[in-house]
């Protein structure tokens, strides 16, 4: 049964999954796209990817290109079935919604 993720369902967070998420398994974006992508703040979005990494959704690298740091995040394996599990659950919300307005 799907399962619905309180720490998934905060906005950003559940933006910054799904865009994770339309990556391949094998992919992995890096820190200002994402940023970008989400209009979020420097602050803002290291604050809930810390959250996703505590919790094993994301996994964080951080490296060097030339001398410049580079951040890159991935979705790991538990953070893609916890995505997968709250689509449903959201989902089942909704199809039981357009069964009662039926």
């Amino acid at each position: 049964m799907a399962r619905f993720d309180n720490l998934i369902h905060q906005p950003v967070r559940l933006r910054l999954m799904a865009a994770l998420h339309a990556l391949a398994a094998d992919e992995q974006v890096d820190f200002q796209t994402l940023r970008n992508l989400l209009g979020v703040t420097d602050g803002n979005l290291a604050t809930h990817l810390r959250k996703l990494e505590e919790a094993g959704y994301v996994a964080v690298e951080k490296t060097f290109v030339g001398r410049r740091p580079r951040t890159y995040i991935a979705l790991t394996p538990r953070g893609r079935q916890a995505f997968r599990e709250h689509v449903q659950a959201l989902q089942a919300i909704l199809e039981q919604a357009a069964t009662d307005d039926a």
